[in-house]
């Protein structure tokens, strides 16, 4: 048995002996640079086309941290098995506290690991290949998602307060200015309560400069009216 127990520790000590290269500390800086670049190319996609509500600028700068950390720590363990059995013991111990609120933030970091992990496994023609389809397909997304959100359906609320005309010709008045801004209106609340008025609209709009003419129409001819708009861009209009 103890001679058993010797052999495997000696093959386990050859093994580790064995699997241990040295770096290049040329192609080591190389691929810092690549990674360096990929950061800053990472950090204006998240800026440009992120649809997140947090501060993009802030959260883009971790890019860097998390791509060359990443970089670094598979050139090194790559060189050496008893590095990466620590590793694997030392991550296992590791606990991350700061939530990521929203998914999109989670995919652009786990894209920086993966940019890590390639140029760190010296795969950098594949790497830098698969990051520009990558981003280029996220930013056609993006894009194709921006111009079919630029028609705008909402639903406009109005309130309008006591006045001596009558309910029916401010429903005339209303829907008339309405119509001369909106593509399409549906009315779909009318309320009268003592001589107050509230009614509610379902519009679509060509474009955002439609809306600001219809909300100024509506505040320069009608003094006290209250105006609320809540967007409906991802509900179908029909």
């Amino acid at each position: 048995m103890p001679l058993f127990d010797q052999g495997v520790t000696q093959q386990l000590s050859d093994l580790v002996q064995t699997s241990e290269a040295p770096i290049s500390i040329p192609g080591l800086m190389l691929s810092l640079g690549i990674g360096t670049i990929l950061a800053m190319v990472l950090r204006w996609h998240f800026r440009r086309f992120a649809s997140t509500l947090s501060d993009r600028e802030q959260f883009s700068q971790t890019f860097p941290y998390v791509l060359l950390t990443t970089l670094l720590i598979i050139t090194i363990v790559k060189s050496s098995l008893a590095l990466s059995l620590g590793l694997v013991g030392a991550l296992s111990i590791v606990r991350f506290r700061t939530p990521i609120k929203e998914p999109e933030e989670l995919a652009y970091l786990f894209l920086a690991i993966a940019l890590g992990l390639g140029l760190g496994a010296s795969q950098t023609v594949p790497t830098v290949a698969a990051t520009v389809v990558i981003l280029v397909v996220i930013a056609v997304m993006k894009l194709r998602r921006e111009h079919r959100v630029e028609r705008k359906n909402l639903f406009l609320s109005i309130h309008w307060p006591a006045d001596t005309v009558g309910p029916e010709k401010r429903l005339v008045a209303l829907n008339e200015a309405v119509s001369n801004y909106a593509d399409r209106s549906d009315l779909r609340r009318f309320d009268v309560r003592d001589g107050i008025v509230d009614a509610t609209y379902f519009v679509a709009l060509p474009d955002s400069e439609h809306l600001s003419d219809l909300v100024q129409h509506l505040q320069e001819n009608y003094v006290g009216m209250g105006i609320t708009f809540i967007d409906q861009s991802q509900m179908p209009s029909v």
